[in-house]
């Protein structure tokens, strides 16, 4: 073979090479893109977050319209924020992937508490209604757990208070508790009943008098014993009622709880938009007067209204 065919098939070779290696530079850099387009196509994976519907201030019973669902990345996703669970958290994942032989050994104690831990954070928007919010939220701020009080938690009555107002609780029983029908969220009036004189020379029976009369009414019932929502049974009995009163009205209820036994009124939802508070009377009242009678050897008091 002559050379220069040689030398010419050298340089097809050579350039059959060089081709297909530009080729197939060019065919790596055209794949580049569109692997980092689909990427940047793949939607963030989204979780459901309790947030507050509008602004909500302190002492706010939570309700329904207060609270509602927002999709929130789940990579920004706070351990504190309150989700509806129809979507794992990191947290859990990561401990799913990390399951060995060895962790499924674990105690059933150590099990528990990893269960309990799933799902805190979640709930439903139900489990929240009634709660009492503690700190102020803004339109759309996730609810938290710290800044609301569920009833059952402590510092729940205090929350619950509305401002300037105070709770005082009395001793009642079935037969001064209305049988046990006032729950927690009623209106009751309160009744002192105490004694007026006994004559030490007439018999009991003629020198014993009583009068009654409402020091308190209108006042809202907080709680009866430690129970602070009504509940599905009609009637509650306890050995306490806690009422709220404002400061003024707490030391007129205490002079009468001193003076007095005290007796609850229910009121009927119709007449609860009226005054509440004190009334002004103690004992015989602002509109009645003990009028003492005397007859020969006989003394006897006589209430006048």
């Amino acid at each position: 073979m002559k050379p220069a065919r040689i030398v010419v098939i050298c340089v097809a070779a050579v350039a059959a090479i060089g081709l297909a290696l530009v080729v197939r530079a060019m065919g790596s850099r055209d794949g580049e893109p569109a692997t980092v387009a689909s990427a940047a196509v793949e939607a963030p994976r989204m979780a459901r977050v309790l947030v507050a519907a509008r602004d909500l201030q302190p002492g706010k019973r939570l309700e329904s319209a207060d609270m509602e669902w927002k999709d929130w990345p789940l990579d920004g996703l706070n351990p504190t924020y309150i989700t509806d669970g129809s979507v794992p958290l990191p947290a859990a994942e990561a401990e799913d992937a990390a399951e060995t032989p060895e962790n499924q050994v674990e105690g059933a104690v150590e099990g528990a508490a990893r269960v309990v831990e799933r799902v805190a954070g979640t709930g439903a928007q139900a489990d929240y209604v009634g709660a009492v919010v503690r700190e102020p939220f803004v339109a759309g701020e996730p609810i938290v757990v710290r800044k609301i009080v569920r009833a059952g938690d402590s510092g729940f009555l205090a929350a619950y208070l509305e401002p300037g107002m105070r709770a005082m609780a009395i001793r009642v029983s079935v037969e001064t508790a209305a049988g046990g029908f006032i729950l927690p969220g009623d209106r009751v009036d309160v009744v002192m009943t105490r004694e007026l004189d006994r004559n030490s020379s007439a018999p009991d029976s003629a020198g014993r008098r009583h009068v009654a009369s409402t020091v308190m009414q209108n006042v809202k019932v907080l709680a009866i014993d430690q129970t602070t929502q009504a509940g599905e049974d009609q009637a509650v009995v306890g050995a306490t009622a806690t009422l709220e009163v404002t400061p003024g009205d707490a030391e007129v209820l205490t002079l009468a709880r001193a003076e007095g036994d005290l007796s609850l009124m229910l009121r009927s939802y119709a007449d609860s938009a009226g005054p509440s508070g004190r009334t002004g009377r103690l004992g015989a009242g602002a509109d009645s007067h003990a009028v003492r009678v005397h007859r020969g050897d006989q003394v006897e008091v006589v209430v006048v209204q």
